[in-house]
């Protein structure tokens, strides 16, 4: 019997997803991880975070079926830069300059500014999603880009860009588990006794003479959205030189996305002297942004880490992510969790040599994970 023939699609390059209706590019997703969703991508388009003169030119591709319907979507940019990403290639760029080529642009397949794991292909089809990965090649190929990388991949998604030949990159981030927790306590009881103690003094020692309001959907208010802003300034240039996000962001993710922010601010009598922003998923908190105009000893722990890990437990949410790198979160009970990207390189020449320094990248991180899994601070079973 003859083989059907595929079914009619229309691939094209989208000029921002802000042009694209919400429903139907939420009906490609589970609606589990806010970072892909509309609502979130939209806000930075709206808000110049991304867009002309930030390096993040938005180029989503889009799978069209023979009626119109959107039947497949990713998430794109062009960037004329490697800021922002959390996976760093700047290497590459510097070796493909010197060898006369130019790296940028390059094509991203990411959510800006944010290094969480999540769908970066929206399919609800194997082919369709199958079809984003070669639309991105054809992006590279036809205007002559270097390559093109998709980052922080969840990890079901990973074996169908290995089966489209790309080159694969492991990196390590810390999450916390839920194991079924009842409490903070009950956390803290499957720790050794040294580190039950610290985390205790540490817990104490952040909110002496605070008191450290959580707010979530209407009861964040435009004060709390100010203080935040402050905050996350302060962090940005401290961190990256200038902040990603622009002011008017935080007012779209307050009108758009309240009921999945959860704000931490800490107080010093009336003024607001920390805090932390953290989003809700289907069943992981996530922990986004934090800063600090005090210096104020194991705050950034309280807010940013055992603060989390109470309200994953009191939602029963089985996972923390809390933000890139960080080894200092393994004495907090994050454990180490494999992350992945996926790149694109059109030169033979140049993939080869990525390649290899991918291959010995690989060595040295499959040693440190074995070595971090041991340092965790739970009791030994007998």
């Amino acid at each position: 019997m003859a083989e059907a023939d595929p079914p009619a699609r229309t691939i094209s390059l989208g000029t921002g997803i802000g042009t694209v209706e919400g429903a139907a590019w939420d009906a490609l997703h589970d609606g589990g991880n806010p970072f892909v969703g509309h609502d979130f991508l939209t806000l930075l388009e709206e808000s110049g975070s991304v867009g002309a003169g930030t390096g993040w030119q938005p180029a989503p591709l889009l799978v069209e079926d023979d009626r119109g319907t959107l039947v497949a979507a990713a998430p794109a940019y062009l960037k004329s830069h490697s800021q922002g990403e959390y996976v760093f290639d700047h290497g590459w760029a510097d070796a493909w300059a010197r060898a006369g080529g130019d790296y940028y642009p390059k094509l991203q397949l990411a959510v800006p500014f944010t290094p969480v794991p999540g769908p970066r292909l929206l399919a609800c089809d194997r082919g369709d999603a199958m079809l984003l990965i070669r639309a991105a090649e054809a992006v590279v190929r036809q205007n002559g880009l270097s390559s093109a990388h998709a980052t922080f991949v969840a990890p079901e998604q990973m074996e169908l860009f290995e089966e489209a030949g790309w080159l694969v990159r492991r990196d390590i981030q810390f999450h916390f588990a839920n194991r079924g927790y009842t409490s903070f306590d009950d956390f803290l009881g499957t720790l050794t006794s040294a580190k039950r103690k610290q985390l205790r003094k540490e817990r104490a020692r952040a909110v002496e003479r605070l008191r450290v309001e959580e707010l979530t959907g209407d009861a964040i208010r435009a004060e709390h959205w100010d203080a935040m802003w402050l905050f996350y300034q302060d962090t940005g240039a401290r961190k990256w030189g200038h902040p990603y996000l622009t002011r008017a962001a935080f007012d779209l993710m307050g009108a758009r996305m309240a009921d999945r922010v959860i704000l931490l601010i800490a107080y010093d009598d009336d003024r607001p002297v920390a805090g932390a922003m953290h989003l809700v998923g289907s069943d992981t908190l996530y922990g986004r942004y934090w800063g600090c105009l005090a210096d104020v000893p194991y705050l950034h722990f309280e807010l940013c880490y055992y603060r989390a890990i109470d309200i994953a437990i009191g939602r029963g949410l089985s996972w923390v992510e809390a933000g890139a790198q960080g080894g200092h979160k393994l004495a907090r009970g994050y454990g180490p969790v494999a992350t992945w990207s996926a790149h694109f390189i059109a030169d033979p020449g140049f993939r080869r040599a990525v390649a290899d320094f991918l291959e010995r990248e690989r060595q040295v991180e499959e040693q440190e994970l074995d070595w971090l899994e041991g340092q965790m601070p739970f009791r030994r079973k007998d």
